[in-house]
């Protein structure tokens, strides 16, 4: 007995395959994250190796920077003793914290501050520290002042500047921890300038001179302001007197934005403003068509299409298309290889002959010209749709007179051997 047809889906159901992931199947899935995550691990680990773990000393001479080679220890000090330290790394921000009497300390040792930009500092007659100098700086601001080479060792004062009395003595040399960081040096006055903490060669670690009315001192070793080198000898005191001097300190580090613009303008300075959003916007929407059309709808399942196209439909399509694309000689293929498939059946030839053979065969059949049958089944090539016609017509009648002249009541051919099996046949 056949079971109802609900219990029949019912049992397909319970026993059609589950389309969820299997385990395997997602760890398969979870293989390339598994293997990019271990080449960045891998990446990771070898940066901690080619940089030796020192990637939290952050900046040199930075008010906030608690590393050996940072100034912390000097700015808190300051702090407490009332002195507003004000942190800057841009030209502008500079000139606006020192807008009162101020210190302004300027460690530049990537050079980024021009001759313009000591200028505009050494406005309102405030006082310049000026660590570390490169040659360009020393150019523009004391021309008079050339650098000397590191120091050797620890020099005395020497001069009658107060910060460098009190300090009376300093070693200005880098400590082990800090001279991957900062590069001391020393220099010689020809000027009117007063050098102090002068060594057995001439060499200076501090000149103070003036540049623009403003005084202007050249400190030649960061090392005396360093976490890791301010408690040697007089380093403290000559920090401290130094920078304290005024009750604003401006610690200006020069960053890249204060360098001068040279050449033409980039494609960003030509461009209009509105271009950067709209390419922005345009990347977000491929990214987001991207996703949409690619992403996986999951397996294909197979169905049984209940439809049937008749042949008379498909017939009449192929029929349109070849009309559509002018393709005349392909429809006659078309028409030829039905004709002359039916009339080797006809003639009782096997389906392996060919069209010459068939076409021979269908000739002798009719008493017909054979040069005539083969220029229907074979030869003739339509030219317009008016030809294509004829042509179809011919193939018609040859295949009815072909039937006619082998079915048991056909009247036996009584035309001459070189006429058609119709009046068209023989024009």
């Amino acid at each position: 007995m056949t079971a109802p047809a609900p219990a029949r889906e019912r049992d397909a159901t319970e026993s059609a395959p589950a389309l969820s992931p299997t385990v395997r199947q997602t760890a398969r899935r979870a293989v390339p994250w598994i293997v990019l995550a271990a080449i960045a691990v891998v990446i990771a680990l070898f940066g901690i190796l080619l940089t030796g773990g020192r990637a939290g000393e952050g900046t040199p001479v930075d008010s906030a920077n608690a590393a050996p080679a940072g100034a912390e220890a000097v700015a808190q000090v300051l702090k407490a003793h009332g002195v507003t330290v004000s942190p800057v790394t841009t030209l502008a921000d500079a000139t606006a914290a020192a807008a009162d009497d101020a210190t302004v300390l300027v460690y530049d040792p990537q050079g980024n501050l021009s001759s313009t930009g000591y200028r505009s500092l050494a406005a309102d007659g405030r006082t310049i520290v000026l660590v570390e100098p490169g040659f360009a700086a020393l150019r523009a601001v004391a021309s008079d002042v050339t650098a000397a080479g590191a120091p050797r060792g620890a020099v005395s004062a020497g001069c009658d500047v107060s910060a460098a009395e009190r300090a009376e003595r300093i070693d200005p040399r880098s400590t082990p921890n800090t001279e991957e960081h900062i590069h001391p040096g020393t220099f010689r006055v020809a000027g009117d300038g007063v050098s102090c903490f002068t060594d057995a060669d001439g060499r200076t670690s501090l000149v103070r001179t003036t540049f623009d009315d403003s005084t202007l001192y050249l400190l030649g070793s960061a090392a005396v302001l360093t976490n890791d080198g301010v408690e040697r000898e007089g380093n403290a005191a000559l920090a401290l007197n130094l920078l304290g001097g005024h009750p604003t300190l401006v610690w200006y580090l020069p960053s890249v934005d204060d360098r001068p613009v040279t050449g033409p303008p980039d494609i960003a300075a030509l461009t209009p403003g509105w271009v950067t959003p709209v390419m922005l916007l345009l990347v977000v929407v491929f990214i987001a068509a991207a996703i949409w059309r690619g992403r996986r709808f999951g397996p294909l399942v197979v169905e049984n299409l209940p439809v049937v196209v008749r042949a008379g439909e498909t017939r009449e399509g192929r029929a349109r298309l070849y009309q559509r694309s002018s393709a005349r000689l392909r429809a006659a293929d078309a028409l030829r290889v039905g004709t002359v498939g039916r009339l080797s059946a006809i003639v009782g030839l096997p389906a392996a002959a060919t069209t010459v053979e068939v076409a021979d065969a269908v000739a002798a059949l009719l008493r017909a010209d054979r040069m005539r049958v083969r220029d229907i089944l074979v030869d003739r090539i339509p030219a317009t749709d008016h030809d294509l016609l004829r042509l179809s017509d011919d193939l018609a009648e040859l295949e009815r007179a072909a039937a006619d002249a082998v079915s048991p009541t056909a009247p036996p051919p009584t035309s001459p051997p070189d006429s058609g099996p119709t009046g068209r046949m023989s024009e």
